[in-house]
């Protein structure tokens, strides 16, 4: 059997430690608009999961599940015309857009030169 006198200690213990709302009962403030005001936040959550879900939405691209938001982007061509090498780095797609090349391609053969230039 439960010792009420114990229970009681501890209710009291967390009480002073931390105030007298944390040993309430949650439903002792929850009223009919707060509830409606819940169930409004629970549909629009829902409706961003949702929302999210079909974008998230896997397609099979030759063999490959590739999720459709992947599909609407516009294609980047990834492959270095120098080199041919295919690139998975952020610091590749930078030198690509500016120098049409990947950053090793571009160490080997573009940075010596733009230095001789403005000098």
């Amino acid at each position: 059997m439960k010792n009420p006198n114990k229970i009681a200690k501890i209710e009291q213990a967390i009480a002073n430690k931390y105030g007298k709302e944390t040993i309430q009962n949650p439903r002792k403030h929850w009223d009919d608009d707060k509830e409606k005001e819940y169930k409004e936040q629970i549909k629009k959550f829902d409706k961003k999961y949702l929302a999210r879900e079909e974008g998230e939405e896997k397609i099979e691209v030759d063999g490959v599940l590739i999720t459709k938001k992947l599909l609407i982007k516009e294609a980047q061509n990834r492959t270095c015309p120098v080199c041919n090498i295919y690139s998975f780095t952020v610091k590749d797609d930078l030198y690509m857009n500016r120098y049409n090349c990947c950053f090793v391609c571009y160490i080997r053969n573009i940075e010596h030169r733009e230095d001789k230039e403005n000098k």
